[in-house]
């Protein structure tokens, strides 16, 4: 029992055989197996999310934060117990880990809710374990404490700083416009991921880390130490430390990701130049604690949030510059008058005072002034139209300057396969000033939404120079892809949104200052298209979790979560 007189540890969540005594000396019996002793059994329980897998080299120090966490646990008289959930690595999953970023939340909430443990501590890297361990944080309600691997450390090649994943697309672009040789990309395959740890970019998953800390999920510090500094053992102690004492005090994340807290994540997003993925799973964290995120009012946030990060791929530098300019504390100090400074963090101190707390570092040069900034606006800008009623979104910071007004001629790809088959055919009908359009990679037609929509610059116009084009799709990009690509269009063509009703030849609008992706084609000539190919995403023959998927997905703006994960939405945000 808890000094309350409540239930705590080992006598949580006791498994139903009508007798909980019966089910409590049973329980202790097996778990006295492994060699505990009453007096340890009697402590509050910490359970360690363990995401350790041998597909997943982003989580390759896992086991090392896991020894870390326990140590912090048992120092402040807790008893740490991991166990293991799904792990995710973008690479390493079919079709796209999207496609299985809320089963994670599944498992993990689940796991969470039947087992005995008065707190989590939840260890999370590639991109899409973070969201799915918040997401599962927030439904399950228990008190939790959020950990990350940590970047890697960049590499060198030839001289020059290259880091996962932003180089990785640069060299294999380069590859492909036949400006390298098969040598020279064998030899910088080495180079590009030097150590374990998540992307050295502001990619989706430092992204998340960076927002995790913000929400006040996370120690403030911890987001941007790399996974092989002894910094981050240490954030890992000191997490296993506070996991005990929200365990005692009961905080739950519902007290900590508040609608401020949220508006705080979303301010953060924009500044850190940071991926259009972090979007969709803000959206959808937010969502299990019952608050929508206006599209609307997110773009105007935008309008007046600089980009202030010089890093890949809006910027130069690297995640481990940008540890030793402040964290990103040193950002938040740049932005304090646009953020909620009394939100409470996961420590028991507002974020303002977690800002106060961290020193200036003087001549630093990745976090700019708010009057130097990288980007003079946010780095995502909501785009609508009759091409996206329900919205879309370019990542701006990283597009480029001359495409942000353009019309073109569109040539339409109608899915993944069409698109590989053709991409690269020489007689393929298209000119630099064209339009790349995917249909169908959206979260029901591939299934998964895929970071698909950074479509290749066919090889004919590589070939000759051509680095950027307009691209648009249903689907997502790589956080540390950069390009003027339009994402997220919704409803998706497989929803029967409009897109599965472009052809080639239209002519598609993108203008980025007025937020506006039109197709230029009557209402009259969309209508009878409509009529001429009816969208449906056949389900009849689907078992398991794909049938699921399909039935219960919903659309980018409302984060891509599962239906009936979402309880009724009781708040916006930005207000």
């Amino acid at each position: 029992m808890s000094r309350d007189g409540s239930k705590q540890g080992m006598s949580t969540r006791l498994t139903s055989y009508g007798d909980e005594g019966f089910s409590l000396f049973l329980r202790k019996a097996f778990i006295k197996g492994m060699g505990y002793s009453d007096d340890a059994l009697s402590r509050p329980i910490i359970g360690i999310a363990n995401t350790y897998s041998g597909y997943n080299a982003c989580h390759g120090n896992v086991p090392g934060l896991i020894e870390s966490v326990k140590r912090g646990v048992m120092l402040a008289g807790g008893l740490p117990i991991e166990f293991p959930t799904i792990s995710l690595h973008e690479s390493f999953s079919h079709p796209t880990s999207m496609y299985l970023r809320n089963l994670m939340a599944m498992d993990t909430e689940e796991m969470i809710r039947a087992q005995p443990m008065d707190a989590v501590v939840l260890i999370g890297g590639c991109d899409k374990t973070v969201p799915a361990q918040l997401m599962a944080a927030a439904s399950a309600g228990t008190p939790a404490i959020q950990l990350v691997t940590g970047p890697m450390l960049a590499g060198s090649h030839r001289g020059t700083r290259v880091g996962a994943c932003t180089d990785c697309r640069r060299y294999w672009s380069s590859y492909r416009g036949q400006e390298i040789d098969d040598q020279e990309i064998a030899e910088v395959n080495d180079k590009l991921v030097p150590t374990v740890g998540t992307c050295s970019v502001m990619g989706t998953a430092s992204t998340m880390a960076c927002l995790a800390e913000t929400l006040g999920m996370m120690l403030p510090g911890s987001a941007t130490a790399p996974a092989v500094f002894a910094d981050r053992l240490r954030f890992a102690e000191q997490t296993g430390t506070e996991a005990v004492r929200i365990a005692l005090e009961k905080v739950t994340p519902e007290t900590i990701m508040t609608p401020a807290a949220f508006e705080n994540a979303l301010r953060v997003l924009l500044a850190l130049g940071g991926s259009t993925n972090g979007l969709i799973h803000l959206t959808a964290i937010a969502g299990r604690m019952g608050i929508d995120i206006d599209l609307a009012a997110f773009d105007r946030m935008s309008r007046e949030t600089p980009v202030l990060v010089d890093l890949k791929p809006s910027g130069e530098h690297y995640m481990e510059d940008l540890h030793h300019a402040g964290g990103l504390a040193a950002m938040l100090r740049e932005i304090r008058p646009l953020l909620h400074t009394d939100a409470i963090t996961i420590n028991k101190r507002t974020l303002g005072e977690n800002i106060d707390s961290v020193p200036v570092i003087l001549n630093q040069k990745v976090v700019r002034p708010r009057e130097n900034p990288v980007f003079a606006q946010g780095g995502i800008a909501v785009l609508k139209g009759n091409l996206a009623p329900n919205g879309a979104i370019i990542k701006q910071s990283a597009a480029s300057a001359q495409l942000m007004k353009h019309t073109g001629r569109a040539v339409v790809f109608t899915s993944m396969e069409d698109l590989v088959n053709r991409i690269d055919d020489p007689d393929l009908d298209v000119h630099r000033d064209d339009v790349l359009v995917l249909q169908n990679i959206g979260p029901k037609g591939a299934p998964g939404m895929p970071e698909a929509g950074l479509i290749p610059i066919p090889r004919k116009l590589a070939s000759q120079g051509v680095k950027d084009m307009v691209r648009i799709s249903d689907g997502r990009m790589s956080g540390t892809a950069s390009g003027t690509i339009v994402l997220h269009v919704s409803p998706e063509a497989a929803n029967n949104g409009p897109l599965a009703l472009v052809r080639d030849g239209d002519l598609i609008e993108l203008d980025v200052e007025n937020r506006v992706i039109a197709l230029k084609v009557s209402d009259h000539e969309l209508d009878k298209r409509r009529q001429e190919t009816p969208c449906e995403t056949p389900t009849e023959n689907v078992l398991g979790y794909r049938k699921m998927f399909l039935e219960q997905i919903l659309q980018a703006e409302e984060g891509c979560d599962f239906r009936f994960s979402r309880p009724a939405q009781t708040s916006k945000v930005p207000r």
